[in-house]
């Protein structure tokens, strides 16, 4: 039933943008095109699930003359390491995680404040809305091409010593965070020893005890089998995290008008399957996890986790102009 209204409203989308569905006489006369798409996570996580979905639509719909090469596992490297490779056609696209996005338009982390968004559908209403277009129409402006929304999801805390019910637990915790400043602030006003690193450092630092916790959804937790390092975790929900399709601009001006408007229309419709998937396998995962033998923590004081990060939209508010305050305005 959720991937039938995610994907309703993806083709509601369309049509209110008033998008035509290319024929496939439009691909008769193309030279076949390989698009190289990579992404940091391994094959039971969500973004494959949207990059498998987005392969097999992008195949269909242009009878096979734009074929889409999957790169899961940072194969090609780190997020930034893949966002500066499609800047430069080394890379052509992936789905990324917005903080790293962030980072190269630095008014799209406005999505990463804390608390920011009640539930996934408030997220949505943005995302999919006026301002999350804006946003990944700004992406051009540093040579990539915004195509859609996925997401990461509600993050949670995680870490190896000890229960976390208040941000006086996090005293001293070495907690790896996205290389995003937003996280990282927020992390620190939480009382937590904020460490921002690449994921796939973050995998070896677990293991080896150099730090003592992380934050994300509970997917990644479930897919990467934190729980074996890992023996806590917290129902923060501290932040919703988009991820975005995002193309390299050298990639984008070298289809076709036809394929163009292929690819963006399945980035769409492989961003609102992910989701749905998402949506109903977190449940499922959660009690994977306490089954394993992972304490978590449902009932956290997160009133006093709010109350803790209000210096963040303090320092932060301002530098995304208006953004805050229209997100604000669309949620109320």
């Amino acid at each position: 039933m959720i991937r039938r209204q995610f994907l309703a409203a993806t083709l509601g989308a369309t049509v209110a943008l008033g998008a035509l569905p290319a024929a496939a006489s439009d691909f008769d006369a193309m030279e076949p095109i390989t698009l190289r798409l990579a992404h940091v996570v391994n094959e039971q996580d969500g973004f494959h699930v949207a990059a498998m979905k987005f392969r097999d639509l992008v195949a269909e719909r242009t009878e096979g003359k734009v074929t889409v090469e999957l790169f899961p596992n940072a194969s090609l490297g780190d997020e930034r390491t893949l966002l500066e490779g499609m800047q430069i056609g080394s890379v052509d696209m992936g789905v990324i995680t917005n903080g790293p996005v962030a980072n190269f338009v630095e008014e799209m982390a406005v999505f990463e404040l804390p608390f920011l968004f009640p539930s996934r559908e408030a997220a949505y209403q943005v995302l999919d809305g006026e301002i999350g277009q804006e946003l990944l129409d700004r992406l051009a402006d540093v040579n990539l091409k915004g195509l859609a929304y996925a997401e990461r999801g509600f993050r949670n805390l995680t870490n190896s010593q000890r229960p976390v019910t208040s941000p006086a637990d996090l005293d001293g915790l070495r907690i790896r965070v996205m290389e995003n400043p937003v996280y990282t602030d927020t992390f620190r006003e939480l009382g937590a020893n904020a460490i921002p690193m690449a994921w796939t450092e973050a995998l070896t630092a677990m293991q080896q005890g150099t730090i003592d916790g992380q934050e994300n959804p509970v997917g990644v937790v479930h897919s990467f089998k934190l729980n074996e390092t890992q023996t806590h975790m917290t129902m923060t929900r501290h932040t919703y995290a988009p991820a975005v399709f995002v193309m390299g601009m050298p990639a984008w001006n070298k289809l076709p008008e036809p394929a163009q408007e292929v690819v963006a229309q399945a980035a769409r419709e492989a961003a609102a399957h992910e989701r749905a998937v998402n949506a109903e396998m977190e449940a499922k995962q959660l009690e994977e996890l306490k089954a394993s033998g992972m304490a978590v923590i449902e009932d956290a004081d997160l009133s006093a986790f709010q109350a803790a990060v209000a210096p963040v939209y303090e320092k932060y508010g301002a530098r995304f102009g208006d953004y805050l305050d229209r997100i604000r305005a669309e949620l109320n």
